[in-house]
């Protein structure tokens, strides 16, 4: 059956036999077009069709998806967590949890200064960690805050 958009015929995705037929994309704005100039950022289709979307939360997902905007041609960025939390108008506390999130489900590598945005992986990683629900667990577990306390710890041992 063919149906009418703006005065342009589709075809459904089913013939009458019940066969898949190719689906007419015509642009619905042709003096839209999006084309490529300067650099360019790109997500594989495998991200959604494999289940790596719905593994994220929100926060990771906007994370990741700044990170792969603003990443050079090997997926790298020097972008600070002031910046980025300011950008995504996002909290540090946030913005940690994002991070490690990515970094366990193998999407990113972050070295303190330095992210990369991976190749997938083969399996997206479904499980969540869960939360940390208040101060002790942020002090045993959260590695930002361990860091500054091992920091503040030696600049009184040598204070």
């Amino acid at each position: 059956m063919k149906i009418k958009r703006n005065g342009i015929k589709n075809l459904n995705s089913r013939s009458k036999c019940g066969f898949r037929t190719s689906i007419a994309k015509n642009p619905i704005e042709p003096c839209r077009i999006r084309k490529i100039t300067g650099s360019f950022a790109f997500i594989e289709h495998s991200f959604l069709r494999d289940g790596f979307w719905a593994s994220l939360d929100h926060h990771q997902l906007l994370l990741y998806l700044f990170l792969i905007v603003v990443a050079d041609r090997n997926g790298l960025s020097y972008y600070s967590y002031d910046k980025i939390c300011t950008l995504l108008r996002i909290c540090v506390d946030e913005y940690i949890l994002a991070r490690n999130a990515l970094i366990d489900r193998d999407l990113i590598a972050f070295d303190g200064s330095l992210f990369q945005v991976l190749s997938l992986p083969e399996k997206t990683v479904l499980s969540s960690p869960v939360p940390l629900q208040n101060k002790k667990e942020m002090e045993q577990h959260d590695p930002a805050t361990v860091h500054h306390l091992i920091m503040r710890s030696l600049e009184k041992d040598h204070g």
